[in-house]
């Protein structure tokens, strides 16, 4: 369950594993958005549903308005152009913090804003069912919530990220691997991965830069990183670094 405050943005952190086993022409599809809600990436494709193309998954968000508020189930599906569902993951979002216990959270009894002791019935122990094997270069898509960073430094970080970019677009790379790290630090996944980029021989390559010596082990750490922090991409440019 994603638990998130009226007038916020919550990141969504959704990934396609392994990046081989996905099919050209698919996409996300999210539903179950409450009506209020929206996504920073992809537009909408009916009632409470959305479609998101995977370029957008590093950078999607729902914008949470001050009105909205109780729980969701959400549903999360890799579909093909022609309609067939490869795989599926579910969550819930919950706006506001009381929305998550319910409305007998504030009973006559219980202290104000705080969520009732909840006490449950003795129950049998039963040993869980077996894992069922993984089919082999399956798609699985799974959510996962990077680490949070206030508004403060996600802001500040985005203004260190652009200064990287200028620089980059300049050729000066020196500087921009500066900016770069310096946002990655924050928390800035998008920093981490395009400091990563400054280091891998192949995008050195087609970005043209000359003069500038890559790194494999930087770019492999900082491609990891930026994984970490919630940068789907990464992980294919990992699997490319290690195929190079």
């Amino acid at each position: 369950m994603i638990v998130a405050d009226r007038a916020s943005q919550v990141p969504l952190g959704i990934t396609v594993d392994p990046p081989e086993a996905v099919p050209a022409n698919t996409y996300i599809r999210v539903r179950g958005i409450p009506s209020r809600v929206s996504l920073t990436e992809g537009h909408p494709i009916g009632p409470r549903s959305w479609a998101i193309p995977l370029g957008g998954l590093p950078s999607l968000k729902a914008n949470i308005p001050v009105e909205a508020g109780g729980r969701a189930e959400i549903i999360i599906s890799l579909v093909t152009i022609d309609g067939k569902v490869l795989a599926e993951a579910t969550t819930a979002l919950t706006v506001g913090v009381m929305a998550a216990f319910g409305p007998e959270a504030t009973g006559p009894n219980q202290p104000p804003n705080r969520p009732p002791a909840i006490v449950a019935p003795p129950s049998p122990i039963t040993p869980p069912p077996p894992t069922p094997e993984p089919a082999p270069r399956a798609a699985l898509l799974a959510v996962q919530w990077p680490p949070q960073i206030s508004a403060e430094d996600k802001a500040r970080g985005e203004t260190i990220l652009a200064r990287g970019e200028t620089y980059l677009a300049n050729g000066s790379i020196e500087a921009a691997r500066e900016f770069f790290e310096r946002a990655a630090k924050i928390g800035l996944a998008r920093a981490a991965l395009r400091l990563a980029v400054t280091y891998d021989p192949a995008e050195l390559q087609r970005l043209g830069v000359q003069g500038v010596e890559p790194d494999r082990v930087k770019a492999r750490n900082w491609y990891e990183r930026a994984k970490e922090l919630g940068a789907t991409e990464a992980e294919g440019q990992l699997a490319r670094l290690s195929g190079d």
